[in-house]
């Protein structure tokens, strides 16, 4: 810390400051960590255990770490964390990634499945919370990954402090980032200050996935000012217009109602519009999230007028008299149902071929 007081990304995270990080999480009866042993996630383990020793009372601390069986490290790695979680007075559990892995997409399916091993760990144990490591170098990484996929407003937003766990299907068990606003300079003094090791996994360097090579372009966007709190300000006040339109969007259908009055639905602001169809697309639908860029066609297609009957994601959308209409779509016949109907209109066209032939 400089001589005014201003913070420096080499200074270890304080005690106070680690008071504030996990001040909301203290009337929790218990939490899980998720830790794998790199450095960010060993920083949490050790900011967490002495934000804990520091209270009288307060939550059990679970540390999980899953071994996923793609490095021959992995398991060593474990049982490190293991060893610091006992120094620390943390209860520790490992868990196995076990099974046949995918050939593609390896990084996606392994955060699936630790966070589905997360959920079902947390709900045997009956814990509500599940605490990860993002940091706020992760924020930015994770804004310029979404920016470079056309993301929409919604996705740059980037990360929030408190979610939902992905890819678990858990609604009573949320995801906790206590640590996004703090940089991962931060976290390693930390560990520096207290003679904590910690492991290092090369697939963060490697350059056949996404985020690494991100993350080699993070200097020299740095360097041109976009650094990684540049970033993360970016997403809080993305986040702020987001939760504007939301609101007007959650306004928009209370007062339209379905199904909606063209005129008025025409009348909304273009983004807003978008949303109303996407709720309603969502909540008649049953084939899964709405792809934007195929929402982004049906309300320009929408926007030029006429009678429409088109179906997206499971939803069957129709304009015409006055009135925009979303209801589920009928279900998908089957290739070998189309090929029965095709067969019967061939052989209603032949009989009819022959009939004039007569």
């Amino acid at each position: 810390m400089t001589m005014d007081g201003v913070v420096r990304d080499d200074d270890p995270v304080s005690d106070a400051e680690a008071d504030a990080l996990f001040a909301d999480l203290a009337d929790a009866p218990a939490l899980v960590l998720g830790i794998s042993g790199g450095p960010d996630s060993t920083a949490l383990m050790v900011l967490a255990a002495r934000w804990r020793a520091r209270r009288k009372r307060g939550p059990k601390l679970i540390a999980v770490t899953v071994d996923h069986g793609l490095r021959a490290e992995g398991a060593k790695e474990a049982l490190a964390v293991r060893r610091l979680a006992r120094a620390l007075g943390v209860a520790h559990r490992t868990l196995r990634w076990t099974g046949d892995k995918p050939k593609t997409g390896v990084q996606e399916a392994a955060r699936a499945a630790r966070y589905g091993m997360f959920a079902r760990l947390a709900r045997t144990m009956r814990v509500r919370h599940v605490l990860v490591a993002h940091s706020l170098d992760d924020q930015a990484e994770t804004v310029l990954f979404r920016l470079a996929r056309g993301s929409g407003l919604t996705g740059l937003r980037g990360m929030a402090r408190v979610s939902p766990l992905p890819a678990s299907g858990a609604k009573d068990v949320v995801l906790v980032r206590p640590l996004l606003t703090v940089p991962k300079s931060r976290l390693i003094a930390t560990l520096k200050q207290a003679g904590i090791p910690f492991a290092d996994d090369p697939s963060n360097r490697n350059p056949r996935f996404t985020r690494p090579r991100l993350r080699r372009l993070m200097p020299g966007l740095a360097a041109e000012g976009l650094d990684s709190q540049r970033l993360s300000t970016f997403a809080r006040r993305v986040a702020r217009a987001d939760a504007a339109l939301e609101q007007a969007a959650d306004a928009a259908i209370a007062r339209l109602g379905h199904p909606l009055d063209a005129d008025e639905y025409a009348r909304l602001p273009a983004e807003v519009s978008l949303r109303v169809l996407g709720r309603l697309v969502t909540a008649a639908g049953h084939e899964g999230p709405v792809e934007l860029g195929k929402l982004e066609s049906l309300h320009e297609a929408l926007a030029s007028g006429g009678r429409i009957r088109r179906t997206l994601a499971g939803a069957l959308i129709t304009l015409g008299a006055g009135r925009l209409t979303v209801e589920p779509a009928p279900p998908r016949r089957s290739g070998a149902q189309r090929r029965e109907s095709g067969a019967k209109a061939g052989g209603k066209g032949c009989k009819g071929a022959f009939t004039n032939a007569k």
